[in-house]
């Protein structure tokens, strides 16, 4: 299968905005001091950033302004991957910086957070009140004797507590690790018990579709199954008394202490964030203070183009590293907005709401959110006030065609729309947003700076305009240091660089196209594989679901053990909608027209519903296992589905089959 750039951008940024851009001063003052290409645009700064890697990251270091407490040696020490060492001799702290507008008299007031529920009506946290509660907070941790390189956990929602806690957290030098309270208590402990907290932040209960969910007895549960805590620090986000033994969240922030930084190594922990376990305990991912400071400076800063004045919306979890890259938006001066809620109550256009009242300028969302309003009937444009919005970006799977299209034909017609692919490895990006270059349907803008983002062959060489394996051929500053309980860093290893040694496999099918735009495919895990040809669960997804019947599917490639190659297609339907054969045959005729005719599924079968992982995505391989005849309790973490029972049903199919 091939790609070809699409000739016709469906947005192109005007002259005036790509002079303002902040990626466009950045280029111009690097030209100046640091040799990089004066014209060429972003092409020619992309080349540059990546064959000069360390003078690229060096600049980014001096043009934000990196408050390095002891200087570094060299920017890049040694490159190989796994085990590359940047800045080697500094030191510094991530939340010194995330909290440096707190010291500009003219922004200390203004809000760093603003804070949304489900009755949509926005509270705001200044940088002068953040700063206050995370002093007072990180001196409680010391006195409760919380060292650098302690774990301190969150069992919180996206509310201003946990941002306050983790800044807390890393201005101490201790790691922050955190779960969404949706997460069951299994779920949790698979995580926490690998890295052992010290702290537990917890909160009775919260609120999500219009319903209170009391989720003291999960507490209750965490801390009799986590000996390793010394102290617990209960939130009353549902009213409740602190149970015994916890401290209070308001006596824990009461003191007006200016917050006391930790100046750690760069490659000091930051946070542990977790694969999504599906077969397997988590993958508990270390990443640096000093990696994702440089990382998510050039992110923010430069490829999503935030600063002062910005208001900065995702729709997250704690659970996911979007909430991580979310908070980060800090290090730019810029207004958070943290909700907490379903994304969409009371109506599916929730989150259009919720950008209006906050006037968020940069709004991010999930492809899948966007898909469920075009199906919906939704219309932002019309129904609400979006004209702060200057992006919105999509993230969790590709954004299909139809929702480049939509977003343009009812959010606005000079919308930047940013559709961009990375993971939780890095908890960053790989490719998407670019302000200065414009958006063709169905691709992401460009691989981001300092990456070098290939696609390879199963022999490693390069390919332009042909499917391969989304690689990194150099190191990037937030790669994980490590995974936690990985003395030997095996599991590391074979996680990323068991197939092109020395070089990040990440384990998407992407194309590159001949402009430098990238199309993911989905994983290379769960690759469908007929007669020889390649291609993607997504491609399959994309087309299936323009459908109106079809609510979502999920596609399956089992090789047989007579040599034979079975492609089921599963498919869960809107309301009222019947697989009869019509149906059946508009879905196989739409996979030959627009896909190939080697991928028309052999079978397609109804089902009660797609399972997800607890953060949302598909899941393939799991189900493929099960349809292989695993037994469930072995292809699966039973913590880590949304709904478990749904694969009880693909276990009954494999059963029928045997």
């Amino acid at each position: 299968m091939t790609t070809a750039a699409n000739p016709a951008p469906l947005w192109q940024p005007d002259s005036d905005r790509i002079a303002a851009a902040r990626v466009t001063r950045f280029q111009t003052w690097a030209a100046e001091h640091h040799g990089a290409p004066a014209d060429g645009g972003y092409t020619a700064l992309h080349r540059w950033s990546v064959d000069e890697l360390e003078t690229f990251w060096g600049a980014v270091a001096e043009w934000f302004d990196i408050r390095f407490a002891t200087p570094y040696s060299r920017v890049l020490a040694d490159r190989s991957m796994p085990g590359a060492q940047w800045f080697p001799g500094a030191t510094l702290n991530y939340a010194e910086h995330a909290l440096r507008t707190a010291d500009d008299p003219e922004r200390a007031h203004e809000p760093a957070l603003l804070h949304v529920d489900e009755t949509h009506d926005p509270v705001p946290t200044s940088w002068t009140e953040l700063r206050r509660q995370v002093g007072a907070l990180a001196a409680e941790l010391r006195a409760l004797g919380v060292r650098p390189g302690d774990r301190v956990s969150g069992y919180l929602p996206n509310i201003p507590e946990a941002v306050t806690a983790l800044l807390a957290t890393a201005a101490v030098g201790a790691v922050w690790t955190s779960c969404a309270p949706d997460f069951g208590a299994r779920s949790v402990l698979d995580r926490f018990q690998q890295v052992e907290p010290v702290v537990l932040f917890t909160v009775d209960g919260y609120r999500y579709g219009g319903k209170e969910h009391d989720r003291t007895a999960t507490v209750t549960e965490l801390r009799a199954e986590l000996p390793s805590l010394r102290a617990v620090v209960h939130i009353p986000l549902l009213g409740t008394p602190a149970p015994e033994g916890a401290l209070d969240w308001s006596a824990v922030t009461a003191g007006d202490t200016a917050p006391v930084y930790e100046h750690v190594p760069f490659d000091h922990p930051l946070w542990v964030l977790y694969s999504s376990g599906t077969t397997g305990l988590p993958k508990a991912i270390v990443q640096s203070q000093g990696g994702i400071l440089l990382e998510h400076y050039k992110q923010l800063g430069l490829h999503c183009d935030l600063g002062p004045g910005d208001r900065f919306f995702w729709y997250t979890s704690t659970g996911w590293m979007m909430w991580n890259f979310l908070v980060s938006g800090l290090l730019t001066g810029t207004t958070v907005v943290l909700y907490d809620g379903s994304p969409g109550h009371p109506t599916t256009g929730a989150q259009w709401k919720i950008a209006e009242r906050t006037g968020a300028t940069l709004f991010g969302t999930s492809a899948a959110y966007v898909m469920a309003c075009a199906k919906a009937g939704v219309h932002p444009a019309r129904d609400y006030d979006l004209s702060r919005i200057g992006c919105v970006a999509t993230t969790g799977s590709p954004l299909p065609p139809d929702g480049f299209r939509w977003l343009h034909d009812e959010v606005a017609d000079n919308l930047w729309i940013a559709s961009v692919s990375g993971g939780t490895d890095v908890c960053s990006c790989f490719a998407g947003a670019v302000p200065t270059l414009p958006v063709h349907i169905g691709e992401l803008q460009a691989a981001c700076l300092g990456t070098d983002l290939q696609s390879w062959d199963p022999e490693g060489a390069p390919l332009v305009g042909e499917v391969g394996e989304l690689v990194v051929t150099n190191p990037m500053p937030s790669m994980p240091i490590r995974f936690w309980n990985d003395p030997d860093g095996s599991r590391y290893h074979d996680s990323y660089f068991d197939v092109y040694p020395g070089v990040w496999r990440h384990g998407d099918w992407i194309t590159i196209t001949d402009t430098g735009s990238v199309v993911i495919h989905g994983r290379s895990d769960s690759t469908l594989n007929r007669q020889g040809v390649r291609m993607g669960s997504a491609d399959i997804y994309e087309a299936v679901e323009r459908l109106p019947e079809i609510r979502e599917s999920l596609v399956i490639g089992l090789e047989q053990p007579d040599g034979g190659y079975w492609m089921p297609l599963f498919v869960h339907l809107t309301e009222g909608t019947a697989l009869d054969d019509g149906l059946r045959d508009r879905i196989k005729r739409t996979i030959r027209e627009q896909l190939s005719p080697r991928h028309v599924p052999d079978e397609i079968i109804e089902v009660p519903g797609v399972p997800h992982t607890l953060t949302g995505k598909r899941i393939e391989v799991p189900v493929k296992r099960l349809l292989q005849g695993t037994p469930l309790d072995k292809a699966v973490n039973p913590g880590s589905v949304d709904n478990l029972e749904l694969l009880r049903f693909y276990e009954d199919i494999a059963r029928k089959r045997a």
